[in-house]
């Protein structure tokens, strides 16, 4: 029997002050109602104590909070324990040092956000109870001794002592993340009342699949001892597999008939039902997946002295195409279950079939992962260790990793989504580039932790999901494009690329240094991080910034940019020209970081199978700002989502340009041939007769890419090249053979829309009389979604957009705007 714990009541004092006012009783005024899990800042906001600090300028205002002591109160209902029966009050989530009060006396005491805590109260007497929970500042708990740092890197760890603490690093401020440290009861808080034995955990994994035959292999962890019987069940319900064994322990299974698990672009994601009974009930169901994945690094016999980077699902070589994955809130507490699944299933929208999980974030709930395994989303789950050398010479600490570790993976990893362990987010590859820039060897500080902590775990508890020591990692060196997996930050941070063994080059900071065109340099095995930055939409930044800030140049504005402004400007020369309002800014960074990636993703995929992976930096925001996301804090897609949705779609064509050659390739990631007819033309912006046109036939196996037709192309700014599909096998494509800033386009293109209606949707038809670049529809409203947006329209050409609302509220056409880069003031909508 499970009793939650949620109507909690918070107050601060100074550090100390807390047990002097008796606030392990309760005792005392200016107590704030709330409830957890939850969030101490937004607890504040809602009791008028706080501005919200993502709105205006209020985040500075907030930074008392981290330093103070704050105290988490309630009353519960206690019964003593029966015979043969435990009783124990359950902490999932305390963030982050913090001691547990039980009528006035210290239960116990927390130290690690990313550990649940448990204490037996059995012996207490029956009646009411004083539960309460004092968080400690940070600042007073971490010590004060230097902490090992690289200089190579910006230097977020002497202030923030981050690495001193089990705790989510991007709190302390990320280049795309405020500086507001959580603090509080971030998860669930339970009673919890047993009378038998109860599984812990249970790992299920894939061993193999021959004939339709899948071994099964099960790791079961109980409380004690006791007799299991273990069923599989379908997913249409029906028992496949049952077997039995007497306490904690390994066994086989095996299932005839097994339905595979795929990801969303290659099948469908059956889900079985393991049922573990206790003395003959049911005391523990999981839903599983039944497929194999491993990661193959054989050589690449085509391209010699490399290997390959690529994860094979039940025996099928896959390109991941996907994002990375940041906190979607800075207040983790907080984040409703809506926002993790609309965000989910809008990158199976986009085509896109693997998430990383940043390790600078959390492990996130276990929602997320059940919606990856339903959606047939891989995840590559980081540990949480970020861009920085963490201690390994403290016991303690280390027994507290160790346990952490050990709780995530048995937690994670019956979940057929669970592609890859990861060590660290860039802590190898910043002690490599440390040693090269400096000169200076010295031993890789948290290697303890990389090298023996967590592979024993992962030994003992999940020995099948692969391991990765760390992202980027894997090559000669880390980040060399000859094996491994590659963060590509030459383009936007102008970080020497590592084609071999040695950096290439200096930092740039020009334009022709840090542009997207240079991705066409990488010749790495798995991109596992690039981007671009771009603004949210304008609606966004208007809902949580002053009127008067949205200018650029302005302090309030340039508190929303984290990374240098500066970076922006040089992805912005080239492309469409520097902006002169914040309404310029945002489009242009928008088409900037669109067309970025559309010529990133393109070629990687064109690189197949030599590159086997793309994930661009990064899916979602966890505040409203100009960062790398596709999607902004508010929901609203950007038009770079919009651009990686049709370059990941299942068959792609696309154009690769060296000086006046033209090669028009064909990447197909699907177990099925293609056959098609292409029709490659040259195209003028004020629709006049088509220079040339040409049709090519299409015959391409299976699960590859290849170059099906070449010509000449000279640089041009009244036409491009395009692509289409006569049996709309791939998303139509062109070729811009001249930046957008110079592009002859009609400043009037006679762009139109006529809208229709239903009871659930909207219909807008756009049509143009001549070459519309990048149309576009914006609304106010962030819960709108578009069927497509952000898109090019040619002469005569019409599209249609269906609009719906998420929240199910009516749609008001006069609410939603339409424009184009060539036709940039916004018209409404007409009536439908």
């Amino acid at each position: 029997m499970t009793e939650c714990i949620s109507c909690w009541r918070l107050k601060d004092f100074v550090p100390g002050g807390g047990k002097r006012a008796y606030a392990a009783l309760g005792a005392g005024e200016g107590w704030i109602a709330d409830e957890a899990p939850s969030d101490t800042y937004l607890a504040l906001v809602a009791a008028g104590r706080l501005v919200h600090p993502f709105v205006g300028r209020h985040e500075a205002a907030a930074a008392w909070v981290r330093d103070r002591e704050w105290w988490w109160y309630v009353e519960i209902e206690l019964a003593a324990a029966a015979p043969h029966e435990t009783v124990e009050l359950v902490f999932d989530g305390l963030d982050t040092f913090a001691d547990i009060w039980l009528d006035g006396e210290v239960l116990g005491r927390a130290d690690n956000m990313f550990r649940s805590w448990r204490f037996d109260v059995g012996s207490v007497a029956t009646g009411r109870h004083h539960l309460a929970v004092c968080f400690h500042p940070p600042s007073i708990m971490t010590g004060s001794q230097p902490l090992p740092n690289w200089s190579v890197a910006t230097d977020r760890i002497t202030r923030s002592r981050r690495t001193a603490m089990r705790k989510a690093q991007f709190g302390w401020g990320w280049d795309w993340g405020p500086d507001l440290p959580t603090v509080g009861i971030w998860k669930p808080v339970r009673i919890e009342r047993r009378r038998s034995p109860v599984v812990r955990s249970i790992n299920f994994s894939t061993l193999a699949v021959d004939d339709g035959v899948a071994r099964i292999a099960i790791d079961i962890d109980l409380t004690e001892a006791t007799d299991v019987a273990i069923d599989l069940v379908s997913p249409s319900g029906a028992m496949v597999a049952r077997t039995s064994r007497h306490g904690s322990g390994g066994l086989e299974m095996t299932v005839p008939d097994a339905q595979l698990w795929w990801t969303s672009d290659l099948g469908d994601q059956p889900l079985y039902t393991l049922v573990v009974r206790i003395d003959g009930a049911d005391d523990y169901r999981r839903r599983v997946g039944i497929r194999t994945i491993v990661i193959d690094r054989s050589p690449d016999p085509d391209e010699p002295g490399t290997t390959f980077f690529r994860f094979v699902l039940n025996g099928v070589s896959i390109f991941a195409k996907g994002v990375n994955w940041v906190p979607a809130g800075s207040f983790v507490g907080a984040v409703a279950a809506g926002t993790y699944r609309d965000l989910l299933e809008r990158a199976v929208g986009a085509n896109m079939n693997m998430v990383r999980i940043w390790g600078g974030g959390i492990y996130e709930p276990d929602g997320f992962y059940d919606a990856c395994d339903r959606l047939g989303l891989l995840v590559w789950q980081d540990f949480m260790f970020a861009n920085g050398p963490d201690p390994d010479d403290d016991p303690a600490f280390l027994e507290n990793v160790r346990a952490e570790v050990r709780e995530q993976v048995a937690r994670l990893r019956h979940h057929p989504c669970l592609a890859v362990w990861c060590g660290n987010n860039e802590s190898h590859g910043i002690h490599w580039l440390q040693q090269e820039l400096t000169g200076v060897s010295e031993r890789h500080v948290g290697l303890v932790i990389y090298d023996e902590i967590i592979p024993a775990a992962l030994g003992e508890l999940d020995p099948v999901t692969p391991w990765w020591p760390s992202s980027p990692w894997g090559g000669p060196s880390p980040n060399s494009m000859r094996g491994g997996d590659v963060h590509n930050w030459t383009v936007w941070h102008g970080f020497p690329p590592v084609p071999d063994v040695e950096l290439e080059g200096g930092y740039e900071t020009v334009s022709e240094g840090v542009a997207f065109t240079r991705y066409q340099e990488d010749k790495a095995r798995f991109v596992s991080e690039f981007g671009l930055q771009a603004a949210p939409a304008l609606a966004t930044l208007k809902r949580w910034m002053a009127p008067e800030d949205l200018a650029l140049g302005c302090a309030g504005f340039l508190e929303r940019i984290k990374d240098e402004a500066d970076k922006a400007k040089a992805m912005m020369i080239p492309v469409t020209g520097l902006p002169q309002t914040v309404v310029d800014y945002v489009d242009y960074t928008m088409l900037a970081q669109s067309e970025g990636l559309k010529f990133g993703i393109e070629h990687y995929r064109r690189r197949k199978p030599h590159c086997s992976g793309a994930l661009i930096w990064q899916h979602n925001d966890c505040w409203p700002c100009v960062s790398w996301s596709l999607i902004d804090y508010d929901g609203v897609a950007k038009a770079g989502w919009y651009a990686v949705r049709r370059a990941f779609a299942p068959v792609l064509a696309s154009f690769r340009r060296d000086g006046d050659a033209v090669e028009l390739w064909i990447t197909n990631d699907t177990l099925a041939p293609v056959n098609d007819v292409a029709t490659v033309t040259s195209t003028r912006f004020d629709g006049g007769e088509s220079e040339w046109r040409h049709q090519v036939q299409i015959h391409l196996a299976a699960n590859c890419s290849v170059c099906v037709w070449r010509g000449l192309a000279a640089d041009a700014v009244d036409r491009l090249i395009t692509v289409r599909s006569r049996y709309d096998v791939f998303p139509a494509n062109r070729l811009l053979l001249s930046p957008v800033k110079d592009l002859a386009l009609a400043s009037d293109p006679g762009l139109a829309a006529t809208c229709s209606s239903n009871a659930v949707a909207l219909h807008v038809t756009l049509s143009t009389d001549r070459y519309a670049l990048a149309v576009q529809l914006t609304a106010e409203d962030p819960a709108l979604r578009f069927t497509d947006n952000h898109f090019d329209l040619a002469t005569g050409e019409e599209q249609i957009v269906t609009v719906t609302n998420a929240n199910g509220a009516p749609i008001h056409p006069s609410h939603i705007a339409f424009a184009c880069w060539n036709q940039r003031e916004p018209k409404p909508l007409p009536d439908a």
